[in-house]
């Protein structure tokens, strides 16, 4: 068996521990769930501290471990795992039991699928994605690489997120639409029109905030 290391740990990355350990309840997969972070005290207080085992910045990765990501912030997110990518390391995608995932979709790697979230038909979802709980992704819709979606998320049909693209808790974006890169949805935001690249919009309907 493999170890499974996961890159930042966190508040996101203790979450995505518990998605791995379920799954690992299923059927035993990895030896060991592990943590990397640059942050030596990150997880005082929490009981795991066994289970940082270097940093993120110096750990050469080697053939027998998979990787995952546990940071929620698309930026930090894709500058740490093209590190890792670059020194060799695998980066695996963590779908939970209990998220349902088409057969008639396109996934890259690194990406994470929580409980009770969904990904429907004819779907293409890029690199290191991050689908919280709850979150919807609709048909023909496309989410390119690094994306976060925060829990309770509806990306209706046909919507397109360019790539690092973050939508706070309860964003909603209707058919159709485009999000461009590194915009960012506020939480409880109802997006109604094309939203431009590097854009802050919140409310209902939403609206630039800078």
């Amino acid at each position: 068996m493999k170890k499974l290391l996961i890159a930042g740990a966190g508040g996101w990355g203790r979450v995505v521990r518990q998605w791995a350990l379920d799954i690992q309840s299923q059927a035993p997969r990895w030896e060991s769930i592990l943590f990397l972070d640059d942050n030596p005290a990150v997880l005082e207080g929490f009981g795991l501290n066994d289970s940082l085992i270097g940093t993120i910045r110096d750990y050469i990765p080697s053939g027998d471990e998979e990787f995952i990501c546990g940071i929620g912030d698309p930026n930090v997110k894709m500058n740490v795992c093209e590190q890792l990518r670059k020194k060799g390391a695998h980066f695996i995608n963590l779908f939970h039991p209990q998220a349902l995932i088409t057969n008639y979709g396109e996934f890259g790697a690194g990406i994470i699928v929580s409980p009770f979230a969904a990904i429907v038909v004819t779907t293409k979802i890029g690199d290191f994605v991050t689908v919280n709980a709850f979150s919807v992704i609709g048909h023909d819709s496309t989410v390119e690489n690094g994306c976060t979606l925060s829990a309770h998320c509806d990306i209706m049909a046909n919507v397109h997120l360019e790539e690092g693209v973050f939508l706070g808790s309860g964003a909603r974006i209707l058919p159709n639409l485009h999000v461009g890169r590194n915009a960012k949805v506020g939480a409880g935001s109802v997006v109604v029109r094309n939203v431009p690249a590097g854009a802050t919009v919140f409310g209902n309907p939403a609206q630039m905030i800078s």
